[in-house]
């Protein structure tokens, strides 16, 4: 097999890639370079927040929860806070090019004991997000074949079609994935285009400001609002894991970045109002409350026509599959990154010839969904709840992905700081300490804000053991990663001064 003769993963040359280097030979084994420009990139990190099953599934599950009408402002809220994140992480990407992001610019700012620890954290919580994604997935398929073709199949059989799938496009080229994820996303977007025109043609109450008025947010329950909408931004930060192999190192991911967030803060913050407009602002909690994630497609049903609803649902499927190949993307580059600098095992950083993919970390993240998958597929054969893979490996999951991930955005936030400090003569004080300051303040809030809700995201009503055990698995292998480098400085010296220097260009 072609794609899977793999080479050891050199360190990447400082400076511009090479003019001859166009992207369809990694002799060097390097990430595949010079393949990304910002409309691909822009499209990949979309892909992973998965507009449709937030729309879908992320928002009629908020309004229930939380009992509020504000959702559609949470995200306006969220969109300000990551865009004053973004403003010193887009200025830190232009100096930092390693495809694991989140830990060498926290190695670079803070220190390299809590980079390692901080890459621990992204690796087990990159993974929390794809394997759980993958219940929900194998939940939708399932339930389309049944009702669609009365095909009978179980949940874990249909997440292994999509394990199958996005394992083969792991060891590909990259650009595979990003031409596959821009028709799914493109998809997407028209799908709840159409939701938001009909719901203005029905309106009950008419066009009103429901939804937006800060007094139907921030009230009772605004923590818990903002820990579920948060989940609906996560991947948004993946712009600069593609460092290595995008078109400008220096401009594109910075970029895309920031065309990302804004694109994801508005539509999901209009569409969800206009949700809100659909169902009547007196309404919208007692039809999220009794349809759930079948609140759209039950609106579609009674005002497009069931064609439509099938092609939503169709759609639905296709958008978390977008969403586990964007998130498996960023995990075997992590594997890579990682191995490369000797922080996890050597052999994960070794990439296809032909390809430029990380393909032995692509295979490592593939083996761990495997296990896991068949673990929950074991743990709910006895189970007569069609929704268990969608209440625990989905719910539980994902939620522990998102607990990880904001913290190491309030961590790579004060990064920033410390790391554009040294830079006063090139970027201004907004840009330097205003902005990630006040990103980390927000980030630093709402991590509390999700260790306190943590148990209603989980859907319990009090606190359990896996209100605690949940996240303790997300942090216990960060405090062994930061252990790990102190050993590394006093034993392997040599490999500790490597630690998040891959890739970077000053």
């Amino acid at each position: 097999m072609s794609e899977s003769t793999t080479t050891r993963g050199a360190a990447p040359v400082s400076g511009s890639p090479s003019p001859h280097d166009d992207g369809r030979l990694a002799e060097d084994g390097r990430l595949g370079a010079r393949r990304i420009g910002v409309p691909a990139l822009v499209f990949m990190i979309i892909a992973a927040s998965a507009p449709l099953t937030v729309m879908a599934g992320g928002v009629p599950s908020n309004f229930a929860v939380t009992s509020l009408v504000g959702i559609p402002l949470s995200f306006v809220v969220l969109g300000v806070v990551l865009l004053l994140f973004s403003i010193g992480y887009a200025a830190m990407s232009r100096h930092v090019h390693n495809a694991g992001a989140f830990y060498a610019y926290i190695a670079k700012g803070l220190g390299k004991p809590v980079g390692v620890g901080a890459s621990l954290v992204a690796v087990v919580s990159y993974n929390c997000m794809q394997i759980g994604i993958a219940g929900m997935f194998g939940f939708a398929l399932s339930s389309f074949l049944e009702g669609v073709a009365g095909i009978s199949l179980p949940w874990w059989a249909c997440a292994l079609i999509a394990w199958v799938a996005v394992g083969v496009m792991g060891i590909n080229r990259v650009d595979l994935s990003a031409k596959v994820l821009g028709v799914v996303v493109a998809a997407e977007f028209l799908v709840v285009i159409v939701f938001d025109v009909l719901s203005f043609g029905v309106a009950p109450e008419g066009v009103t400001a429901d939804g937006l008025v800060p007094d139907q947010l921030f009230t009772a329950g605004v923590g818990a609002a903002l820990a579920f909408s948060i989940a609906a931004f996560m991947g948004f930060e993946s712009g600069a894991i593609y460092n290595e192999e995008v078109k400008d190192p220096r401009r594109t991911a910075g970029v895309a970045t920031l065309i990302a967030i804004s694109v994801i803060a508005l539509f999901y913050g209009f569409s969800s109002w206009t949700m809100v407009i659909g169902e009547g602002g007196s309404n919208i909690i007692a039809r999220s409350q009794e349809f759930g994630p079948d609140l759209m497609f039950v609106f579609l049903a009674q005002h497009a026509g069931q064609w439509f609803v099938d092609l939503a649902n169709l759609m639905f499927i296709t958008s978390l599959f977008a969403a586990l190949v964007a998130f498996h993307n960023i995990v075997s580059r992590y594997f890579f990154s990682l191995g490369r600098e000797r922080v996890l095992p050597v052999w994960l950083d070794r990439t296809g010839v032909r390809s430029g993919a990380p393909v032995a970390g692509s295979l490592a993240q593939s083996a761990l969904a495997l296990v896991v998958i068949l673990v929950f597929g074991l743990a709910g054969a006895g189970s007569d709840d069609p929704l268990f893979p969608v209440l625990t490996l989905f719910t539980w999951l994902t939620n522990m992905g998102a607990f990880g991930l904001v913290l190491l955005m309030a961590l790579t936030s004060m990064a920033v700081v410390g790391f554009l400090r040294r830079r006063s003569g090139e970027y201004s004080l907004w840009t330097r300490l205003i902005a990630p300051g006040l990103a980390a303040i927000g980030l630093v809030i709402l991590f509390v804000v999700i260790v306190v809700n943590f148990n209603v995201l989980i859907g319990t009503e009090d606190a359990t053991v896996l209100s605690w055990l949940l996240p303790a698995i997300v942090l216990v292998p960060g405090l062994f990663g930061t252990v790990w480098a102190w050993w590394l400085r006093a034993e392997r010296p040599e490999t500790y001064r490597g630690i998040g220097q891959g890739g970077v260009l000053d």
